[in-house]
């Protein structure tokens, strides 16, 4: 994001023992697009190695500004891997770093898997935590058109539909758009299986005379795992059981989700912002 004179700058403090990072909110001149969300939307191991991307944000960003009849946009992404609804209003987050953007036009809102994971009675309290974020973003960002995102695939089918489902209730019941991004990355995926997704995989479980030739994919920790973007490595390990199981995007993946994304915001924008 280019930083300028007025720009609002914001101090987003992730607590919970998260490190602290710079948020930049411009205001003036552009139109102001939010996404929440998880991993999927953070995209945390990608930024991790190619730290200039570009990322989620900046594919939606530059595809916006191809379109020679829209305005300027400033795409904020405040995904976190993790993250569900009720972690997200509870850890104070959304209120620190979401709540005091400036002139925030779009709201793109994309949770569900984590909630899955971590919060008991779904079909209860999934839908009872997003009417509480919704409430909130309304209360704070009146001007904002607030888009309820469905989950891409990660789970198993069942799961996400189940997911989406719930999605879609809430989007209806709340009267606000529903942006379908499953089967767009769901056919992406059908014409290249695990060509979006990156590979994570524990150190551990490669074979002791392999170590040496994977160094340059180790990601120290704990736990250290073996991390690479594409499937440059899938000729030595893909034969190993879990070397495909991360299925979270990989770049290729972002630009799927991105692509999709400025195809549904570029009418909405133009609609309503295009230049005469």
């Amino acid at each position: 994001m280019r930083f300028h004179y007025w720009a609002a700058l914001l101090t987003v403090i992730f607590v919970g023992g998260l490190s602290s990072q710079l948020a930049l909110a411009e205001h003036e001149g552009k139109v102001q697009i939010l996404l929440l969300g998880d991993s999927t939307t953070e995209g945390s191991v990608p930024r991790r190695h190619l730290p200039k991307g570009p990322h989620l944000e900046d594919v939606i960003r530059e595809l916006l500004a191809e379109e020679k009849d829209l305005p300027p946009t400033n795409v904020i992404n405040l995904g976190l891997s993790g993250e569900y609804i009720r972690r997200l209003l509870d850890s104070g987050r959304y209120e620190k770093a979401a709540s005091k953007l400036p002139g925030l036009d779009y709201v793109l809102i994309r949770y569900g898997l984590n909630d899955n994971a971590y919060r008991e009675n779904l079909s209860e309290n999934f839908p009872k935590d997003y009417h509480e974020l919704i409430t909130r973003i309304k209360s704070d960002h009146p001007q904002a058109s607030i888009i309820v995102m469905t989950v891409i695939p990660y789970g198993s089918e069942e799961v996400s539909l189940k997911l989406n489902t719930l999605n879609e209730q809430v989007a209806k019941a709340e009267g606000l758009p529903l942006f379908d991004i499953y089967p767009r990355y769901a056919a992406e995926l059908k014409r290249g299986p695990d060509m979006l997704n990156y590979r994570r995989f524990p150190l551990e479980k490669i074979p002791e005379n392999r170590r040496e030739f994977v160094k340059p994919f180790v990601v120290p920790g704990a736990k250290p795992t073996v991390e690479v973007l594409d499937n440059r490595l899938d000729a030595h390990f893909g034969h190993m059981p879990g070397w495909y199981s991360d299925r979270h995007p990989n770049l290729a993946g972002y630009h799927v989700i991105g692509d999709e994304t400025a195809k549904y915001l570029a009418p909405l924008i133009r609609s309503k912002f295009g230049k005469k």
